[in-house]
């Protein structure tokens, strides 16, 4: 990752910063316990369990220095700043499939957010990028690797809202 901004709505934020907290707090402490009872076992270097704690802990730590990067880096979406007349950053929007007549509901946010299952959609995605800055009754056509369609916006409102 590179020092560049990364854009966070207020939930992505609070999310990031209390998955840090959990890793600093909660994790590091189960791993510490985690190489302290594996140094009982004896012999270092044929250890199994304590080799494991140690992976263990080198990828929390990966991943608290990550998170520590991201979240220098970050640039929250104000509630204020969100305009639920148009497709942004931080707002939910509930689209209507033309070619298969269905709707679905979607969270537009910045990419580190993104979470299909959740129907988070980045910005950055080819839907996501298609609905920016369209307004309620506009279409989007959307282009991807598996071909191009169309979506029509029928409601726009703040993450939470719609």
């Amino acid at each position: 990752m590179t020092n560049e901004q990364v854009i966070l709505t207020k939930a992505g934020l609070q999310e990031k910063q209390e998955k840090l907290d959990h890793l600093k707090t909660v994790k590091r402490a189960q791993i510490s316990e985690q190489i302290k009872e594996a140094r009982a076992f004896g012999d270092l270097s044929e250890n199994a369990e304590y080799d494991e704690a140690k992976n263990e802990q080198a990828r929390v730590e990966t991943e608290i220095a990550l998170l520590e990067k991201l979240l220098r880096n970050a640039v929250v979406v104000e509630d204020t700043d969100i305009d639920p007349s148009t497709v942004g950053i931080g707002t939910s929007v509930r689209i209507l499939d033309m070619e298969y007549n269905e709707e679905e509901v979607y969270a537009i946010v910045g990419s580190v957010e993104a979470d299909a299952d959740r129907k988070r959609i980045s910005n950055e995605s080819p839907v996501g990028a298609a609905l920016i800055g369209k307004k309620v009754g506009e279409m989007a056509e959307v282009t991807t690797p598996a071909g191009t369609f169309s979506l029509k916006i029928l409601d726009i409102s703040k993450q939470g809202q719609v």
